[in-house]
């Protein structure tokens, strides 16, 4: 029975690691459905997302382990998580709300499998928005003297 897991990366932009990970996948009988990667050039990390079906039944914890050796290397910080649990998102949105209106839109049909567990701002823009969506909406009022603490 084939189980859809998916595994978040993040370390120092290096050589190889895109083959190493999709090697290691293929090698323990999984089949790569969608992955997206960032280079970011000014922080010099790398950041991937993968998401994957155990087509041979290898389990969460099994693939979590055998990655240990992966990971070392390359200094990869890595979650696996299983794709049919709803992970618990909180949502920071501050003056433009195209971002939070297509991710609240996509949650709302299913698209996203996650459960919101708030919004978060420093203005009142979405509050009516975020509620109408039954989504705690929480303030946090920013100046320049508590911005550091905020």
């Amino acid at each position: 029975m084939s189980k859809s897991f998916a595994l978040r990366v993040t370390c120092k932009s290096t050589r190889g690691i895109v083959a190493a990970i999709s090697t290691y996948l293929a090698n323990n009988g999984c089949n790569i459905i969608d992955s997206s990667q960032f280079d970011d050039v000014h922080t010099g990390c790398f950041f991937m997302r993968i998401s994957f079906h155990s087509e041979e039944g290898k389990s969460l914890q099994e693939l979590t382990n055998g990655f240990a050796d992966i990971a070392k290397p390359f200094g990869i910080d890595a979650e696996f998580f299983d794709e049919a649990k709803k992970r618990k998102v909180m949502i920071m949105v501050s003056r433009f709300g195209h971002c939070l209106n297509d991710l609240l839109y996509r949650w709302r049909i299913g698209a996203l499998p996650i459960e919101i567990t708030g919004v978060v701002s420093n203005h009142f823009d979405y509050q009516k928005l975020v509620a109408n969506h039954d989504i705690p909406f929480h303030h946090i009022k920013i100046t320049p003297e508590n911005k550091p603490e905020a």
